[in-house]
């Protein structure tokens, strides 16, 4: 299994962020959610954001948080979070932007177990509810403003995979 050093790389995002704190966090996810796969998660900035969502499913905005399903296996795939979606969102909601970026990496990794809330009748929302007071983490408020995104069919070949 990685070391949760690995679990998580940053691109173009500012000193604020706590690094190891996220680090940990998502070690913390891997060993009570995953603990026999692998994922990573890749913190970026809007630009970087709007290309994988434009990319991967022809959506010219940036989405909060991208999963990209490796499809098998014994790893799960990749996280994508823009950190100024998170930042805006963890404003508006009135916690730290730690705890906004935790609740996406969260909402990330459960898409990337297979949930999807736009399909699954209130399954996914209902297990997210439940790893958030497990967690620590706040509960949901009404829509976060941000938008999700899962990317079902392969990327092409010329496409960039969403790590740093």
């Amino acid at each position: 299994m990685a070391p949760a050093s690995d679990l998580v790389s940053f691109s173009a995002t500012p000193r604020q962020i706590p690094r190891r704190a996220v680090r940990q966090f998502a070690d913390t996810l891997r060993r009570r959610l995953a603990p026999a796969a692998a994922f990573h998660v890749l913190i970026a900035d809007d630009r970087r954001l709007r290309r994988l969502n434009a990319d991967f499913l022809g959506r010219n905005y940036a989405a909060d948080v991208l999963a990209f399903p490796a499809g098998g296996g014994d790893t799960l795939g990749d996280i994508a979070i823009s950190w100024q979606r998170a930042a805006e969102q963890a404003e508006r909601m009135g916690h730290p932007l730690e705890l906004e970026l935790y609740t996406l990496m969260l909402h990330g990794l459960l898409h990337l177990l297979g949930m999807d809330h736009e399909t699954d009748g209130g399954r996914m929302a209902r297990r997210e509810a439940a790893w958030r007071r497990r967690l620590g983490l706040p509960p949901a408020r009404s829509r976060r403003g941000g938008a999700t995104g899962v990317v079902r069919r392969p990327a092409a070949p010329r496409q960039e995979p969403p790590r740093s």
